[in-house]
């Protein structure tokens, strides 16, 4: 059986972007449905709880943190994108919540009154 070959280029890059990422796992992301609401699930192993935020901006739901980094005598905070998506026309923004669960941020989307459809009749006139 052959050994797989792993040049020394690719592992610098992942090193390197190791490195670049505060030496983090990626995070992960989970969407679930339920009868009320939608929910996002997220976990960033090896960041602080008190690191992650949750914005609403332009009618989209954001979760990041930020990393810093340190440049010569210069602190850079760099933020890191973890979920960046418009909320729908069927959540109510207003009524968005997000609360931690051990090491789990929860976001809860509760529906609108458009949840089930949108319907309504059109009358036509004479133009």
């Amino acid at each position: 059986m052959r050994k797989p070959i792993i040049n020394a280029e690719l592992l610098t890059s992942i090193d390197v972007l190791n490195t670049l990422n505060g030496g983090h796992v990626e995070a992960r992301v989970q969407l679930q449905h339920k009868p009320e609401w939608r929910e996002i699930r997220v976990r960033v192993p090896g960041i602080d709880r008190d690191q992650i935020k949750v914005e609403i901006h332009n009618n989209f739901l954001m979760v990041f943190f930020t990393h810093q980094l340190q440049l010569a005598a210069q602190r850079i905070e760099v933020p890191r994108v973890v979920y960046n998506k418009v909320i729908p026309y069927f959540i109510d923004a207003d009524r968005i919540e997000a609360a931690f669960e051990g090491q789990q941020l929860v976001v809860r989307l509760p529906f609108n009154e458009f949840s089930n459809g949108y319907h309504r009749s059109i009358p036509t006139s004479e133009g």
